[in-house]
């Protein structure tokens, strides 16, 4: 195997890739390196299985190894890429006690992204997680468990049987922290509603889920202190704090201390790019691996996608950074089949993107900021209305809020946010192809919606703010 197609991880990206390629190319060898045991499996679905909602951790598997050996890929778990020799075109690989390189014709690097926790000491401590893997979920799940409960099936091959063990002894926490007020921190806070423990959630800023907007983060701030959330808006954690035995006892921050028997860390993740920092392979301003339309980087044959690697906004045509599960799957897919042979674009991004607050529904697309949109070179106008979700004399139905932005010159729609708990998160699929389509706001407000009252008012309600809004733009 002199000229393999080699992939470096394997989760979304990675896979997608090696999948793709392995069908339209099946006379070429495809390598799968993953320096852990898990691979392709639903980082979305944790919350959920922390909540019970998921039954089994292995329902979160979407290609187990057994089947990416049926698909003709070599996937070698527990095999570290430790250096990549661009010159020689070949990767160093850490596996058991020793290291061999490995020859590649072309590279995918699919590394992923990790967890951040600076500039939180203690996160270190037990009873401190980020919920960044299968292994996080297991032993956060033990941990809210009755003591001595098996709720983690340990005997699955792939679990790290010591690290989510040592949680089922624990007595489940009274009180816990969640540390960020974004997509994970959010979802959190509803897993550990689920299991009836006091929830305290801080947020740096006075704004959850800040890529949504004010609209949206206002309506989860309401609906989670409605839930019984405790919400420290404005309060930044400065520590978690130790019993002495190494484990998380409080939260010190602005104002005081917090008691707590686990926290949740959820302040954001960085792309994982090490691998390649000194290689030639270009690194771009947003600190993920730069790349071209084909996922292509600045060095012939190497390729990067998922949380690595950058993408072309939609939008402003720029490189952007949004590391989601469909980005991920879409590009590595798309390098696939470019690298058998058949160049596909991995496509735009307009950080498209839902979430789920207890049972409200938000979604956002595209620039949502107004201050970020002027930065790009917009002259953005905004407009938030709320309108029925579906008839009025229906049962079933919500508020739903519309938050769009628009240049104020070309009429162009910049991007949108959607709130309710009726279909709200749906919608935005809408817009986001909307988007994609570089509509204005006059010709979303002209697109033939579907109407029947069980599904939506005769004017759905993005067609009502974006016919508020088109009057503003008149």
């Amino acid at each position: 195997m002199t000229d393999p197609f080699v992939v470096i991880g394997g989760d979304a990206a990675g896979l997608s890739a090696a999948s793709k390629f392995a069908r339209e190319a099946p006379d070429r060898d495809v390598i799968v390196f993953e320096k852990g045991e898990w691979v392709s499996y639903a980082h979305c679905g944790t919350p959920y299985y922390v909540k019970g909602t998921v039954d089994r951790l292995t329902d979160l598997l979407s290609l187990s190894p057994e089947r990416a050996s049926e698909r003709g890929i070599d996937l070698r778990r527990n095999h570290e890429v430790v250096a990549v020799d661009t010159d020689a075109e070949t990767v160093s690989v850490a596996h058991g006690d020793g290291t061999f390189s490995q020859p590649y014709g072309d590279l995918l690097v699919a590394t992923g992204a990790h967890a951040r926790t600076g500039p939180i000491p203690g996160a270190e401590l037990d009873g401190a997680f980020t919920m960044h893997g299968l292994d996080s979920a297991a032993a956060v799940r033990a941990a809210l468990s009755e003591r001595g409960e098996s709720a983690v099936d340990t005997t699955i091959e792939y679990v790290d049987t010591a690290f989510v063990e040592k949680y089922t002894d624990w007595q489940p926490p009274e009180r816990v922290a969640v540390v960020g007020g974004g997509y994970v921190g959010v979802e959190m806070a509803e897993a550990f509603g689920a299991h009836e423990v006091e929830t305290h959630l801080f947020q740096r800023s006075g704004q959850l889920l800040p890529p949504f907007g004010d609209a949206v983060a206002e309506r989860v701030a309401d609906h989670l202190r409605d839930q019984g959330v405790r919400l420290h808006l404005n309060t930044a954690v400065e520590e978690l704090v130790g019993d002495g035995d190494g484990r998380v006892a409080s939260v010190a921050h602005d104002g005081g201390a917090t008691d707590v028997g686990l926290a949740l860390v959820g302040i954001g993740i960085g792309p994982n790019t090490a691998l390649v920092e000194d290689t030639p392979v270009d690194i771009g301003d947003t600190g993920a691996i730069a790349v071209d339309e084909y996922g292509a980087t600045s060095v012939d044959g190497v390729y990067a996608a998922g949380d690595c690697a950058e993408a072309s906004h939609a939008v402003t045509g720029e490189p952007d950074w949004v590391p989601l599960g469909l980005t991920a799957n879409r590009a590595g897919r798309a390098i696939g089949q470019t690298v058998a042979g058949d160049p596909s674009p991995v496509g735009d991004i307009a950080g498209t993107a839902v979430v789920k607050a207890f049972d409200l529904e938000c979604g956002r697309v595209g620039l949502v900021d107004q201050a970020e949109a002027s930065a790009a070179g917009f002259d953005p106008v905004s407009e938030t209305v709320t309108a029925g979700s579906r008839s009025g004399y229906y049962p079933g139905g919500d508020d739903t809020d519309v938050t769009l932005v628009a240049d104020r010159e070309s009429g162009r729609l910049l991007g949108g946010a959607i709130v309710g708990q009726d279909r709200a998160a749906i919608r935005i699929d809408t817009l986001a192809t909307a988007i994609e389509a570089d509509m204005t706001v006059d010709e979303l407000e002209r697109l033939d919606l579907a109407y029947a009252p069980p599904f939506s008012p005769v004017w759905d309600p993005v067609l009502v703010a974006a016919k508020v809004l088109n009057g503003q733009l008149d």
